[in-house]
């Protein structure tokens, strides 16, 4: 049976970043060949969340799932999507309470199922439920109907998604952390054939620090006090990582992280 090939695009910023990602999304799936599209998508509106607009355009372009994490609920439009959509995500090991659910089962047209979750770590981030434990519960009732699991893993610790990916290697086909929105050098296929990265990047603009305005950043910064979030616009790329799996095992075969356009090196000569 043909490998299977999942396209994960990184944390889209501003609306612009939503711009370029509907923009290069055709060419990316036929470059990578992808059966399935999972985009991380918790800071298109101004950095916090997105409305069903924008979950709408990116569904109308082909994707499958879209994950988002903790800057979700600081936009009261993403609730309503969260509890009517299953293919939006909110992290698994949030309090069951609040609306949404943290995994979703894909079906495509040929009857494959692939399995997507999301889990957010606890370092330097919300005290919410332990994460490891979320995703044992997860996978369990994944792993019913598919042996392609899909990991989102919203953190801001290496170190807590390094132990994570160990965790997990073998129980899914992927860990791709998200958040820090910094392209990460480490992708590699774990021992037990789990494919990892602790950060797949983020996709928006990179004239800027992590998609807010540099001046704003640096008020915010220097000054200690609030300043009102506006997204930057110029030098925009995409950021993912393209995972070939063994449709028969769910074992990874390969990660590739890339960035589109590759961003511009600067060569200084004497």
């Amino acid at each position: 049976m043909r490998p299977f090939h999942v396209l994960f695009i990184g944390d889209v910023v501003g609306h612009v970043g939503l711009q370029e990602v509907l923009r290069q999304l055709p060419e990316l799936v036929r470059k990578y060949t992808a059966d399935v599209t999972i985009v991380n998508g918790e800071n298109i509106v101004d950095g916090k969340g997105l409305s069903d607009k924008e979950a709408n355009e990116l569904f109308a372009a082909g994707v499958h799932c879209i994950t988002t994490g903790n800057h979700v609920w600081d936009n009261w439009k993403s609730r309503p999507l969260l509890k009517e959509n299953p293919h939006v995500l909110r992290p698994y090991n949030y309090p069951q309470e609040n609306p949404g659910r943290g995994w979703s089962l894909i079906t495509l047209p040929d009857q494959r199922q692939i399995g997507v979750l999301q889990i957010q770590g606890r370092v330097y981030m919300q005290p919410i439920d332990d994460p490891f434990k979320a995703a044992d519960h997860a996978i369990a009732r994944l792993a019913s109907h598919t042996k392609i699991i899909i990991t989102d893993f919203h953190a801001d610790a290496s170190a807590e998604k390094i132990a994570m990916g160990w965790y997990l290697d073998g129980r899914v086909s992927a860990v791709i952390g998200t958040h820090t929105h910094i392209q990460t050098a480490d992708a590699r296929i774990l021992p037990k054939r789990t494919a990892y990265i602790s950060d797949v990047g983020m996709s928006g603009p990179y004239d800027s620090v992590i998609g807010l305005k540099k001046e704003i950043a640096l008020k915010r910064l220097m000054l200690q006090t609030a300043h009102k979030y506006e997204n930057a616009t110029d030098d925009v790329r995409v950021c993912g990582a393209h995972v070939v799996i063994d449709a028969d095992t769910g074992r990874a075969l390969s990660i590739e992280a890339f960035s589109s356009p590759p961003p511009i090196t600067t060569v200084v000569t004497q």
